[in-house]
């Protein structure tokens, strides 16, 4: 196919991840059952702590917003997949792309900083405990809450702009199943290397700090469980924290693999694996991770379907 400059609204390709081989079909199929379980249960998790008062805590009220997070996430690549998919129609505008990008980067900015602001909290209640009230308020809670979106939407309006001043040529075929930075690249007809560094500065404020924040915070943690005689207590605490390490060590090790890496260094292959990984799987485990666990969750969630077969 020849090249031609389409520098002015292009329209793009998403060649997707499936065809429609009885495999792929079957995996399509898993992949929506997989998205209506996290949609399912991200929405339970926000209507649980919204309705039950006993879950009003700033600990709560942190992993509310996380499930929020999760809901748009996953909704913000699926569903245009799913169409696509069904409808044969592969193509999306410049508009939906940069849509996309700005969602997609934005939230998992989100996610850094409340999975940061998540290890804080726990480093509060486990070594500060009597100082809680004051350090976690419910007002420090919503600082932190809202601190975490708005640096996640700066990070993803400052990509999107970034990627609109680009000039793109060729077939303009992506090969993921939505618009990635790191997908997108490749169909540039400039010279994206200072677009690299900003994105490797951005991918440093957004990872590096908070992971350095919540080793800080669990190192202290840790000793303080390690200083603790009795049993029972330590059990408790580390419970409480176990479930958050998981979806910590789920979603950075995911994250580091995909952006702290060179772009040259990247195949399209490996990206839509490890975008699947986080954008699928990790948004449906992270609920389940956490009720699963959670005492307080799962007695929410039994309060509340008795009072719906009461009803």
């Amino acid at each position: 196919m020849p090249w031609v400059n389409h520098t002015f609204n292009p329209t793009f390709i998403l060649l997707g991840i499936f065809d429609h081989s009885l495999t792929h079909t079957f995996l399509f199929t898993l992949v929506l059952a997989i998205f209506l379980v996290a949609l399912m249960g991200n929405s339970a998790m926000v209507l649980l702590i919204c309705v039950d008062t006993q879950l009003h805590t700033p600990m709560y009220i942190l992993l509310s917003q996380l499930s929020l997070m999760d809901l748009m996430l996953i909704c913000t690549t699926v569903p245009k997949m799913a169409f696509n998919y069904l409808s044969g129609r592969r193509t999306i505008s410049l508009a939906g792309c940069g849509t996309q990008i700005f969602f997609y980067v934005s939230l998992l900015g989100v996610e850094c900083f409340l999975l940061a602001a998540m290890s804080y909290d726990r480093y509060v209640a486990i070594c500060q405990p009597l100082r809680y009230p004051i350090l976690m308020s419910h007002k420090v809670c919503g600082l932190l809450a809202a601190a975490s979106w708005l640096l996640g939407s700066l990070d993803g309006l400052i990509v999107l702009v970034a990627t609109l001043l680009f000039s793109y040529c060729g077939s303009l075929e992506i090969h993921h199943f939505f618009c990635d930075v790191a997908a997108l690249l490749p169909l540039s007809c400039t010279d994206t290397s200072a677009f690299e560094t900003l994105l490797f500065i951005c991918c440093v404020v957004m990872l590096i700090f908070p992971v350095t924040v919540i080793i800080i915070s669990y190192s202290h943690v840790l000793g303080a469980v390690l200083r603790m005689g009795s049993t029972e207590g330590r059990h408790k605490a580390l419970a409480t924290c176990s479930s958050h390490l998981s979806v910590v060590g789920l979603y950075y090790g995911a994250a580091m693999f995909m952006y702290m890496r060179p772009a040259s260094s990247h195949t399209p292959d490996e990206d839509k694996m490890v975008s699947t990984f986080y954008t699928i799987l990790t948004p449906m485990l992270n609920p389940l991770i956490y009720s699963l666990r959670n005492r307080e969750v799962a007695r929410a969630l039994k309060k509340l379907l008795r009072k719906g077969k009461t009803a």
